[in-house]
């Protein structure tokens, strides 16, 4: 009994602390993703693309002509040809890392826009901040690599053809 009354006691005397909900939104900025979600998620997104250029570079640059390397090109022969499902190879090879670039891009980028003072009631501000998350960033730029790897490729395909 007398360790209840000294607990109720205690929860009486606690101090609840004063929230502003008017400065309450300026102060929390919230990522749009989750920045581990979303960096298992773009591994998941590249790991195909990453693969297909693994295979070219071993296949053309080194001559080996595994069949673990020669399956992915024969996939990627067969996906073209099938008549409903030619827009796949595409799909995998270029949509899925330009899909990791955003999400893990929206999860390292906060943006805050507020008010200058309380003097200048039109003037906005809008901050921009990037964290630093090594593995979202690492993503973003492997697939910026994959997707500026295969751009290249369709171009110096469609020069080769021309000429």
């Amino acid at each position: 009994m007398k360790e209840q009354e000294e607990f109720l006691k205690k929860m009486e005397n606690l101090h609840v602390p004063d929230i502003d909900p008017k400065e309450h939104p300026e102060m929390v900025k919230m990522a749009i993703m989750n920045a581990e979600r979303s960096a298992a998620l773009g591994v998941w997104l590249i790991v195909a693309p990453c693969y297909f250029l693994l295979c070219v570079f071993m296949y053309y640059f080194f001559h080996i002509n595994a069949g673990w390397f020669g399956s992915m090109f024969k996939l990627m022969e067969s996906l073209e040809k099938t008549p409903y499902i030619d827009f796949l190879g595409p799909l995998i090879l270029v949509v899925m890392p330009i899909v990791c670039i955003v999400i893990n891009g929206l999860a390292i980028t906060h943006v805050k826009v507020q008010k200058q003072g309380p003097q200048q009631s039109k003037v906005r501000e809008l901050s921009i901040t990037i964290k630093i998350k090594i593995w979202n960033i690492l993503l973003i730029l492997l697939s910026l690599a994959v997707v500026c790897t295969f751009i290249a490729y369709v171009m110096t395909e469609n020069i080769s053809i021309k000429n």
